[in-house]
């Protein structure tokens, strides 16, 4: 798949597919990545898509499915988790090449949503990022939910609370 002829759609997660939406939340190689949790089911899946609708109506926070090309590829968002604004990117494995494309939508939505900054905490099996090291105020290992994390402190370009 070529990136650049690709066309990203965001949409409310409840406008996704639910059986798509599911089957990429329950990739091995998609949660991996990820807290570890137990693999959702229609319940489970409801209950932590109105979770994410909550996070939606909360100040300063965005929560987006994605779509590609039509089809259902994956959700991102900006929530409040840990004190700080956090970026969340989690895309079907297919579409990880839009990856960048999704993250540079999402720091435009950190600068209209007026944040200075914001947290990307990818989990240790990632490698690291050095176009990420390099913007970058400040990179750290955390700790959540007992699993570590290479965490990065962006600053947020033409921040409207500069």
């Amino acid at each position: 798949m070529n990136p650049s002829m690709t066309e990203i759609e965001y949409t409310n997660l409840q406008e996704l597919e639910r059986g798509e939406f599911l089957a990429i939340l329950n990739e091995d190689k998609i949660r991996k990545h990820l807290v570890t949790h137990e693999q959702f089911n229609d319940e489970s899946l409801a209950d932590w898509i109105a979770s994410k609708i909550s996070v939606d109506a909360t100040r300063g926070c965005k929560v987006r499915g994605i779509r590609i090309n039509g089809a259902v590829a994956g959700w991102c968002g900006i929530q409040f988790e840990n004190d700080s604004y956090e970026l969340a990117i989690v895309l079907n494995e297919a579409y990880w090449g839009i990856g960048i494309r999704v993250f540079k939508d999402l720091m435009i939505w950190a600068s209209e949503l007026g944040h200075r900054t914001v947290v990307l905490h990818l989990f240790n099996t990632r490698p690291e990022y050095k176009f990420l090291t390099k913007m970058a105020s400040r990179v750290y290992e955390s700790t959540m939910f007992g699993q570590k994390y290479t965490s990065y402190e962006l600053k947020v370009p033409n921040s409207r609370q500069q």
